[in-house]
């Protein structure tokens, strides 16, 4: 084994490398992974059929060889609203995507730091060994390793819970046959679960995902629903989901350990923003700038609205096609969801908008929905339909 030294210094070098947490752990039968049968035997991964993978509950069958894990954590917590801070706007409505997935796909940024690490160790240690890298990209439970590797506890709504930090991490690990000294050193627990006797996370979940403290059913979960389930939204989730289109933080936003926690500098997990032609504008407008017949400076800048993903108005993410959304989204984890599974999900929080009428947004949205309602994809048609019927009711 590895001296303590030789931990402390991969610690010290992750951290430099801008991880703000890093722990090493040995890879072991964890009591948690031992659950995830009866976890699975109760149908709460839905249709996740990767989770069903045997490897997840065993890591030695992950990597021949592995003695162990080393674990490292991204903050990607910004200053901006939470979710339950940020007010819907009537005339303008705007959805909610997860903040995870506001800057860049952070599989990316992890995996490019991870391999930095990994470069490091090479370059320390002279013996053969191997590694391999994962930000859920593999059979591994990293928030598992994560807690042996002392970087935090296992909280109610089944995250990693940091004190400083909260849950607003992204969680990387290196397996690896190298038999580093574990940072918990023989003896040492785990850190203690701070959630004592808080139920908020559980209580302010809209779809009741949370059936007993520290156990999601995930078919009932929002960030399920909106990017993993392939079909239609069950009609029981569709109103409590209101205005979410990827994702959700509600059990993140609500958790007391995030309202103290610490905010990332990292300037590439902050909202992006884009261009877009301001539907306000006639289309007339722009086929005369197009023409010469307007020349002016003034009428071409009225054209672009510039759209957030903070935060991201309706109207915007349902007026996409197929190409914008590969462009927009290539290099973001929304891309997970699909064109058609963002366009469901906008459609659903149409519907559930107070959307006025008499305004141009409501007649622009409806003429938006009702080419939808026509699509040859029947999840697409069907939610539009949906929405359709929700606008107009409560015009009624």
């Amino acid at each position: 084994m590895k001296t303590r030294s030789d931990t402390v210094w991969v610690e010290a070098h992750a951290k430099s490398l801008g991880f703000d947490l890093c722990g090493v752990a040995r890879a072991e039968q964890f009591p948690e992974l031992a659950k995830t049968e009866e976890w699975l035997a109760r149908g709460y991964a839905g249709e996740m059929n990767y989770l069903a993978d045997a490897r997840r509950r065993e890591p030695a069958s992950v990597m021949p060889g592995i003695r162990s894990a080393i674990v490292c954590a991204l903050n990607y917590n910004t200053d901006l609203p939470r979710s339950t801070e940020v007010p819907s706007r009537a005339e303008d409505p705007c959805g909610w995507i997860s903040r995870y997935a506001w800057g860049a796909d952070y599989h990316q940024v992890l995996q490019g730091k991870l391999a930095a690490l990994g470069d490091a160790l090479r370059a320390r240690f002279d013996e053969p060994f191997e590694t391999r890298v994962y930000t859920d990209t593999g059979p591994v439970q990293e928030r598992i390793l994560a807690k042996y590797a002392g970087l935090g506890w296992l909280g109610k709504n089944t995250l990693l819970l940091n004190q400083q930090l909260g849950s607003f991490i992204f969680l990387g690990a290196i397996l690896t046959t190298l038999d580093l000294a574990p940072t918990l050193e023989d003896g040492a627990l785990p850190p203690s679960d701070l959630c004592g006797s808080c139920r908020r996370c559980i209580d302010a979940c809209p779809t009741g995902a949370f059936v007993e403290p520290y156990v999601m059913d995930a078919r009932r979960c929002i960030s399920y629903l909106t990017i993993e389930l392939r079909g239609p939204i069950p009609d029981e989730f569709r109103e409590p989901m209101g205005r979410h289109v990827f994702g959700c933080d509600i059990c993140q936003d609500v958790c007391p350990w995030n309202r103290r926690a610490l905010a990332t500098t990292e300037e590439e997990f902050r909202p992006r923003t884009f261009q877009s032609r301001n539907s306000n504008e006639p289309q007339e407008m722009e086929e005369q700038i197009a023409a010469g017949i307007l020349g002016s400076e003034e009428p071409r800048t009225s054209l672009v609205t510039e759209e957030s993903l903070f935060s991201p108005r309706l109207e915007w993410l349902l007026s996409m096609d197929e190409a914008e959304f590969r462009q927009v989204f290539r290099d973001s984890a929304i891309k997970r969801a699909k064109w058609r599974g963002l366009v469901r999900n906008t459609c659903i929080a149409l519907g559930n908008s107070d959307l006025p009428r008499g305004t141009q947004s409501h007649d622009r949205i409806l003429a938006s929905l009702t080419r939808l309602s026509t699509s040859e994809d029947a999840l697409i048609a069907e939610s539009a339909l949906w929405a359709l019927s929700r606008i107009q009711r409560a015009g009624d």
